[in-house]
């Protein structure tokens, strides 16, 4: 286990936007309460609560990843009418402790599915 530290920062912050994730033209998620997680150069990836996926639409598979400042991630597959979208989701059930605001979200690679819509939270 690695702790996040300068050489390596990791911050989550409530998502300054409304997050929609389309796959196969339905909504899959849909959030206004998303974490943004910002890890050293990456890209910032957003955490949807488990309440707002339509967790119907997902299927767990036997995959699983190891990240040394995260823990264990475990994944789902999406499959909407006959187009399936293999480990599109990850989460992290049990986050070690520095980044266990996570616990319980789900996130959704963008190259796996339509698209994830930032939007305002008004709307």
């Amino acid at each position: 286990m690695k702790v996040p530290d300068a050489s390596h920062p990791i911050t989550i912050s409530p998502a300054a936007h409304r997050v929609r994730v389309i796959h196969a033209g339905r909504v899959v998620a849909d959030s206004r309460r998303a974490l943004a997680l910002k890890e050293a150069s990456y890209p910032t990836v957003h955490y949807l609560p488990r309440e707002d996926v339509d967790m119907n639409a997902l299927a767990r598979t036997p995959h699983v990843t190891h990240c040394p400042y995260k823990g264990d991630a475990a994944y789902y597959s999406i499959a909407i009418d006959g187009r399936n979208s293999a480990n599109a989701v990850w989460t992290y059930e049990e986050p070690f402790a520095a980044v266990g605001k996570i616990a319980g979200y789900l996130a959704f690679y963008p190259q796996r599915v339509d698209t994830i819509e930032l939007l305002p939270l008004a709307d």
